[in-house]
């Protein structure tokens, strides 16, 4: 009887000094967390979708309260609105951005771009991208497999099942970036929404020669440079063998998708062109 009561007031002292220690060593290394964290948290849309570079919403509204400025600090989910109320949380300015949205650099549909080979691994771009080119003759477009499917957070891609492509949905897309991230073959990238979310690029990332380039894809870009010799921009370069529009110094005035001639610049929701119609009073009276 002794031996148990010894052996439970031993345990009990020595579960009270633990206590202690730990209650001591708590104390001593307790970190105290500014309540603006907490209240810059609550203002960003909790989605820690990643898009402002940092781990999560939590580690963004850390970085906002511990800086001096918002500069550099951005919140692509929430967009100028949230920025603002950051803004106004801490007492600083947030410098209001253009509106951006994902975009995929290949219009290479199943109709344009014709199989060679067959795939039969792992449903994954990464893994696909690994093993081999592709299973066309465009060693550069998109592999279909879904990966930026996968990572968006916000339901915001898919694959259209028609031309085997990835769609934004424009309605949904925060460009966030994880799409971007994940796709192997880089083909999608952020570009400015747009005024009316009208946007004119080229839908090609192809870096081979015209000729190989067309027979691998219809729409592929040949670098024939008419595209540039009509921008009265200077907002188009041809590097490596494909073009590209600076979406800073477009005006979106349609000329370069006018001359494309494999139509591999895409124009986004301008209406419709109008159709000439010829005079044909005129003409009979040249007749």
């Amino acid at each position: 009887m002794d031996i148990i009561l010894n052996t439970l007031i031993t345990l009990s002292a020595l579960g009270v000094v633990l206590a202690v220690i730990l209650f001591v060593v708590a104390q001593k290394f307790k970190v105290i967390e500014d309540p603006k964290i907490d209240e810059v948290e609550a203002c960003t849309p909790g989605a820690n979708c990643g898009g402002c570079g940092l781990p999560g919403c939590r580690g963004f509204a850390e970085a906002c309260v511990k800086a001096e400025t918002l500069e550099g600090l951005y919140c692509p989910a929430g967009g100028n609105e949230v920025m603002k109320e950051i803004a106004d949380v801490l007492g600083l300015t947030a410098e209001e951005k253009e509106p951006q949205i994902a975009v995929v650099r290949c219009n290479g549909s199943h109709d344009k771009r014709r199989k060679t080979t067959t795939y039969d691994s792992a449903l994954s771009c990464a893994v696909s991208a690994t093993l081999f080119g592709g299973d066309t003759d465009c060693q550069y477009g998109c592999l279909g497999l879904g990966d930026c499917v996968e990572v968006c957070t916000f339901d915001a891609i898919y694959i259209d099942e028609e031309s085997g492509l990835p769609i934004v949905d424009e309605d949904k897309c925060t460009a966030c970036g994880a799409c971007v991230t994940a796709c192997p073959k880089d083909i999608i990238e952020l570009r400015n929404k747009g005024k009316k979310s009208r946007r004119i690029y080229v839908s090609c990332v192809n870096h081979d020669k015209g000729a190989p380039a067309k027979r691998a894809c219809d729409s592929a870009c040949i670098a024939c440079n008419k595209c540039v010799k009509a921008c009265p921009f200077d907002a188009i370069v041809v590097e490596n063998f494909c073009a590209y529009i600076d979406y800073e110094k477009c005006k979106l005035c349609r000329k370069c998708v006018e001359v494309c001639p494999t139509g591999a610049i895409l124009e986004l929701n301008f209406p419709p062109r109008k159709v000439k119609v010829e005079n044909t009073e005129t003409s009979e009276i040249e007749n």
